[in-house]
């Protein structure tokens, strides 16, 4: 019996990974331009923090 419930779910499943097999490049290539935007906006909000503590840094305020 779990041999047949192996080999069911071999049938079913084999063309769902080949598909996630072939997709996944294509998928990662259509992403790849939505990450540079969040590292963009991520580097952009690291600044504006920096330049908001600057004054309380020059002035020798021990928390960051």
């Amino acid at each position: 019996m779990n041999l047949l419930l192996w080999l069911i779910l071999l049938v079913l499943c084999w063309p769902l990974a080949l598909l996630a097999l072939l997709l996944w490049p294509l998928l990662w290539l259509l992403s790849l331009p939505f990450r540079l935007i969040g590292i963009s906006v991520d580097a952009l909000f690291d600044l504006l923090r920096t330049l908001l503590h600057l004054p309380a840094r020059l002035l020798g305020s021990s928390k960051h």
